[in-house]
């Protein structure tokens, strides 16, 4: 490979969210960038193909924008100039309950909580306050770590709720059983048992993202706003190489500084020679958390949701009740398989026509799974979406599906099919990948991580790399 340059102020291994994030600052800021990416195309986890068949276009994985619209970072770029168009549904969530209507998360709060009966009026308690500080709310969520002496009565107000666990908050914030699905479905995401503390912080975080900057997708596929990326490095001087495989550091050009958007088990096998036995020894004891299954569809019609209100919304969550869902997770952790999944649905095509050929839909769902499992939940999946959705499997044109240890293949960050980059239990969401000040900067002052591995963690939301891109940016004065 003949590169533009003898050498480089900075190289970056990895072209996911966090890879470009930390790219653009460091070409922000006047530094000759240069880009390396595994793969055909840039994005990591926000990428599109045709998994299924021709025409539809399926996102892999990350779909649904949310922490992208919050992101201090993001927000700040001029990404609409470069191709990027973001799509949002009327509703941003479903639940989907037994036996009575699905619980509708809106952006509005006021509309979400005349929705949940009795905790009516203590939803509205709940989040109103944080609404009120919103902005600030993001600064520290999407911060390197918290602070509370930055803000201690808005830190107050998150903190002591976010870390209990989803079922201890749930039951203790609301009396009945719609407003707790509601709050544990979203609390799911954080891959963590229901029951286990500072679960709820990543479904407290959700909620308000849904309700101040609503969930959205991006126009044709999640590729769009990885290209949209891509293209503004690009405008600012950096470069990019695709199809391009680090295996060890001999393969990188010479640089200043070196910045990884890998897990500490790619780092390692890379440049785990360069570091002390300490740090590296730190790197070998991160810890991984569950997998996913997940499964795209081809289908020939709208999903014919028994109650219709399910298909305003852009995501689906199919969990029924908090108890069933503290059972679902529980089992995914302990590396059960569970009968009754929790399951993420997305049916982007209701609202981006584009992803589909006319009349045709596009939809995908996963659920969790014990870590590195090859476990296939086809049919456990499609029961869920077919309990609330009779006749489902009828318009189902063709599927494609990754088990987690297939995951792990189609983006070795997804270490045994965990989507976030590690665990994320109090232990390690502000301790990754190490207990240190300064989390980015590894033992060898010249090498830097910037994957989900580092603070704040799993999303879409670009602020690992931006943390990481400014402590390169400071290690040079």
């Amino acid at each position: 490979m003949n590169f533009t340059k003898a050498k480089y102020d900075a190289v970056v291994v990895g072209a996911g969210p966090n890879g470009l994030a930390a790219a653009i600052v460091l070409a922000r800021a006047g530094r000759s960038v240069l880009l390396l990416e595994k793969r055909e195309k840039v994005g990591g986890g926000a990428r599109t193909y045709e998994t299924t068949l021709p025409g539809f276009h399926h996102d892999p994985c990350a779909t649904v924008l949310g922490t992208a619209l919050a992101s201090p970072f993001f927000r700040s770029l001029p990404l609409d100039q470069f191709g990027l168009e973001y799509v949002y549904a009327p509703a941003p969530l479903a639940h989907p309950l037994d036996g009575e209507p699905a619980v509708i998360l809106e952006q509005s709060v006021k509309k979400t909580a005349r929705g949940l009966g009795v905790d009516e009026k203590a939803y509205l308690r709940f989040m109103n306050p944080l609404m009120q500080q919103a902005g600030s709310l993001f600064e520290l969520i999407f911060g390197p770590y918290p602070n509370p002496l930055r803000s201690p009565i808005l830190m107050a107000r998150f903190g002591l709720n976010a870390i209990r666990s989803v079922e201890g908050a749930a039951r203790g914030l609301f009396k009945e059983g719609r407003a707790r699905s509601l709050f544990a479905g979203l609390g799911a995401h954080s891959m963590l048992p229901l029951d286990m503390p500072g679960s709820a912080a990543i479904g407290i975080m959700l909620t308000l993202v849904a309700h101040k900057t609503g969930w959205a997708v991006s126009k044709r596929g999640a590729q769009e706003f990885s290209d949209a990326l891509a293209k503004y490095f690009c405008s600012l001087g950096g470069e990019i190489i695709t199809d391009y495989t680090v295996t060890s550091d001999k393969d990188i050009p010479p640089a200043n500084q070196i910045i990884f958007d890998l897990t500490p088990r790619q780092l390692l096998p890379i440049v785990g020679d360069r570091f002390t036995s300490g740090y590296r020894r730190q790197l070998e004891n991160f810890r991984y958390g569950p997998g996913v299954f997940k499964i795209d569809w081809a289908l020939d019609g709208p999903i014919p949701w028994q109650d219709p209100a399910v298909s305003r919304a852009m995501v689906v969550h199919l969990g029924n009740t908090l108890e069933e869902m503290v059972i679902s997770e529980r089992d995914a952790w302990e590396g059960r398989q569970t009968g009754k999944p929790f399951v993420l649905l997305a049916q982007s095509s209701l609202f981006d026509p584009s992803r589909a050929p006319d009349g045709k839909h596009t939809a995908w769902a996963y659920c969790h799974v014990p870590h590195n499992s090859n476990l296939d939940m086809t049919i456990a999946i499609e029961d869920q979406v077919e309990r609330y959705a009779p006749g489902f499997k009828q318009r189902i044109l063709a599927r494609s599906s990754f088990n987690a240890v297939e995951m792990e293949v189609y983006n070795p960050n997804y270490v045994g099919g965990d989507i976030n980059g590690g665990s994320q239990d109090l232990r390690q969401l502000f301790t990754r990948p190490v207990p240190k000040l300064n989390p980015y900067q590894t033992s060898d002052k010249n090498i830097f991580l910037c994957s989900s591995s580092t603070p704040p963690g799993g999303g879409v939301h670009g602020m690992c790399g931006y943390f990481a891109a400014k402590a390169a940016l400071r290690a040079q004065g």
